[in-house]
């Protein structure tokens, strides 16, 4: 019994789906990681926010299709809810600079670009010319989906680290992109088809990379012991100047009893002297009286002190 080929556009466009939903899933260890350290680290937005710009075109592309248009229109539905999710963590927790420049990408792609897409093929084109048009506008945006993670590749050479480049995200995006291609080349939809070539390139590249620097650890600088030295000896200036100063104090507080010590000394010595003069006086007076008691017997008695 031959095998159904007319069947063969719908298997490949299920398995489309259902990888492509994986490869919506595949950044959740790296957002879960975020969310655990509440930082961004050396993340970026750009694939998230360049994925969401394609998922929202392509689901305007399915939309104007008039046949196999319902496998494009549910996986995009899908991938736009979840890239949302992701853009809105990343905002949540990211640094003030790669805030910024997060806002300024969704408004460029997802309002002005977008916006003006829309609007532009309604107003300009109609039927299949639109078509044809939005067909290759979602080209173009389907190789920047597969190329956005260029930036990180770039990291990953620089610093021989896969830290910020998930070996599953790589391995997804490869699958992906060999499934939809069938489904293209299937249902004779080059737009489908064309970039998922350039996607498979990419994936494989990332894969190659990720192997190759895997092991590869950041090299440490071994450590240098110092050699067993005597500790040298640490002089406290500051307390040897207070205690100048203190007995910079006490001296003059010496000094100053000195000086009224002497003071007093003088005081006294000047007592003192006038002490003695006042006995010598005294004396003097007592010896002439005696003197004058005796002069009558004629006989010299010396003074006693």
């Amino acid at each position: 019994m031959a095998f159904p080929t007319h069947l063969l556009p719908s298997i490949f466009g299920i398995l489309g789906n259902i990888i492509s939903f994986c490869v919506f899933l595949a950044p959740l260890p790296t957002f879960y990681r975020i969310y655990k350290k509440k930082s961004t680290e050396g993340f970026q937005s750009v694939p998230y926010s360049v994925a969401l710009f394609s998922c929202m075109l392509l689901l305007y592309y399915g939309y104007l299709k008039t046949e196999n248009g319902m496998m494009i229109i549910t996986i995009n539905s899908i991938g736009c809810v979840i890239e949302t999710i992701y853009i809105v963590l990343f905002l949540i927790y990211a640094t003030k600079e790669s805030l910024m420049s997060t806002v300024k990408l969704l408004a460029f792609f997802n309002i002005l670009s977008y916006g003006l897409i829309v609007i532009t093929t309604i107003l300009a084109t109609e039927g299949p010319e639109r078509v044809a048009v939005v067909g290759w506008i979602c080209a173009v945006f389907s190789v920047c989906v597969f190329a956005a993670p260029l930036s990180i590749m770039r990291l990953v050479i620089k610093t021989k680290s896969v830290e910020y480049m998930p070996f599953s995200l790589s391995f997804f995006l490869t699958l992906c992109a060999v499934m939809w291609f069938f489904y293209g080349l299937l249902i004779k939809d080059y737009y489908v088809a064309t970039p998922n070539v350039l996607g498979f390139v990419f994936g494989v590249a990332q894969m190659i990379l990720y192997m190759i620097y895997k092991d590869k650890k950041k090299q440490v600088k071994p450590m240098i012991q110092p050699k067993d030295e005597p500790a040298p000896t640490v002089v406290d200036l500051g307390a040897i100047l207070e205690l100048d100063e203190k007995v910079g104090v006490d001296l003059g507080v010496i000094l100053e009893i000195q000086e009224k010590a002497g003071m007093e000394l003088g005081v006294l010595l000047e007592m003192h002297e006038k002490s003695v003069v006042e006995d010598e006086a005294g004396d003097k007076k007592e010896m002439a009286k005696v003197s004058l008691d005796i002069a009558s017997e004629k006989t010299l008695i010396p003074s006693v002190v």
